[in-house]
């Protein structure tokens, strides 16, 4: 099986300030892995180094087939097609509807066909079950059908990878589990691997899979729960 991420003595750093050290850290295409610590223990440091947000100055890393030490600014976008990306707090464009935010994101990773693009962003709504609300603006969505909205983004390039960074932290526990199980059948289905920020316990032995602790500047594996 091959590996979507490999990050060998990798030293993750936020402008001068180091903020994880020596992280060794694999994942193979279809794993699901948990990200668990404190909050501001680095989790998102890490993802945003995976997307290239934040340059890799020491060590290596490999992100789908993308070097992140030598990634240019030009190969930055077609990495991110390579990655979904699912956030705490949706990240939706609140001028456009639903179907015009999946069609905007499409035509920015260089799609050109207006009909391929309606169709590949009304299948993606349809894998998470909010095809009916494609013309409704985010606004007046719940927080669980936005971040179904956001999933369904997340999956529009058939990306090899999911990052998801707290995408359950605004949400009530009933909606939570919701989410959470339609990521994990989402990444069944479409042979995703999924790394998940979480502080949310209750999902992580809901929902098995292996577990990463972020703890004093290093990631350490936990048993599988």
């Amino acid at each position: 099986m091959s590996k979507v991420i490999t990050l060998a003595n990798a030293q993750i750093y936020q402008q001068e300030k180091l903020i994880l050290k020596n992280v060794w850290f694999d994942l193979e295409e279809t794993e699901f892995a948990y990200l668990i610590g404190k909050t501001g223990s680095g989790k998102s440091s890490l993802l945003k180094t995976l997307y290239g947000e934040l340059p890799l100055r020491e060590g290596e890393g490999h992100v789908s087939s993308y070097n992140l030490k030598r990634i240019t600014k030009k190969e930055i976008p077609f990495l991110r097609r390579k990655i979904g990306i699912v956030f705490q707090d949706f990240q939706l464009l609140s001028d456009r509807t639903v179907i015009d935010n999946l069609a905007f994101v499409l035509g920015a990773t260089g799609w050109k066909d207006k009909e391929l693009i309606r169709k590949r962003a009304m299948s993606c709504l349809q894998l998470v079950g909010i095809e009916q609300k494609a013309s409704s603006f985010p606004h007046t969505l719940s927080g669980g059908e936005q971040q179904r909205v956001s999933i369904a983004r997340a999956l529009l390039n058939q990306p090899s990878l999911i990052l998801a960074d707290e995408p359950t932290g605004n949400l009530d526990p009933e909606t939570s589990e919701e989410i959470m199980q339609l990521l994990v059948a989402v990444a069944k289905e479409e042979n995703t691997a999924i790394l998940m920020a979480t502080h949310d316990m209750n999902m992580v032995d809901k929902f098995p899979g292996r577990i990463i602790k972020v703890e004093e500047g290093e990631l350490i594996e936990l048993k599988h729960s």
